[in-house]
């Protein structure tokens, strides 16, 4: 009989973030040309973005010996970003199209002298407090083939099919401080570790629609859904751009949702918030 470690992730504070998205170069996944291109002539939308997402979640940590299991809510935990990387680059000839977006995040917290935890679902002592780490770094790596079913000066819209990766690790550390008599639980120090790697088709939809005097403001949109091995997963992205000669610089909002089958380690993870970005046309 195993215990185990479950750490519940939540929304983190995006404040500190969104001041320093101004100062990174971004674009939601939905950058695309004002029309249809012709036949024969390529066209690439390179974009660099910055995404500063809160996090919600369930992950079930196994324990290395018997006993109860240590339940942690990380609301206050995953806080910082640690490291970021985004790219989209999307290619298109014709009506015909290619989308690649990858996202590394690497992102966690420490929690100290906390009682945010439980011991087998059981109250804590009196005494017992703990010392908490999470770190979460994860891959998604989105590729579609597209195909432009609407197009004007006004208004696209792409039809796209493909695949989406997940490589995620959790690692979990703590400290237990006090009494830790009749919990069930041995060990006062340690650390867990959960990983996974998804793959899941997708369908879904991207385009914009564009306004003003000269048509230099746009609104993208993206949205895609999908199965495979996990049980779902969406993606959404909205969002308010301008357009400039070179490229546009847009801001919006970014939602990635991941429903897993039951009895693996990580049951669901959820990540939103707001996004900021440039693209270069060429």
């Amino acid at each position: 009989m195993f215990g185990s470690i479950t750490s519940k992730l939540r929304p983190a504070s995006t404040v500190a973030a969104a001041l320093a998205a101004a100062a990174l170069v971004a674009q939601p996944i939905a950058a695309q040309a004002q029309a249809t291109p012709k036949a024969d002539v390529w066209q690439t939308n390179l974009t660099l973005y910055g995404w500063f997402p809160g996090f919600s979640g369930q992950t079930s940590y196994p324990a290395d010996t018997g006993g109860s299991g240590l339940n942690v809510n990380a609301e206050t935990i995953i806080e910082n970003l640690k490291m970021v990387f985004m790219g989209t680059l999307d290619v298109h000839n014709g009506r015909w199209g290619v989308l690649n977006d990858i996202v590394y995040m690497d992102v966690g917290n420490d929690k100290a002298n906390t009682r945010d935890f439980s011991l087998g679902g059981a109250g804590l002592p009196a005494s017992l407090t703990a010392d908490l780490g999470l770190d979460l770094k994860a891959w998604v790596w989105t590729v579609a083939g597209e195909y432009r079913v609407m197009a004007s000066p006004s208004y696209t819209m792409d039809v796209l099919a493909g695949a989406r990766m997940l490589d995620l690790e959790e690692t979990l550390t703590y400290s237990l401080y006090g009494d830790i008599a009749g919990t069930g639980f041995s060990g006062r120090t340690g650390s867990r570790d959960a990983s996974q790697t998804n793959w899941d088709a997708i369908i879904g939809v991207k385009g914009r629609w564009a306004f003003g005097d000269r048509r230099e403001w746009f609104v993208p949109y993206y949205f895609d859904v999908g199965t495979g091995e996990s049980d779902l997963t969406w993606q959404a992205v909205v969002g308010l751009g301008y357009q400039f000669s070179w490229g546009a610089v847009s801001a919006g909002y970014r939602v990635l949702d991941y429903n897993f089958k039951s009895g693996g380690k990580v049951q669901d993870l959820s990540a939103g918030g707001p996004e900021v970005a440039f693209t270069f046309r060429f």
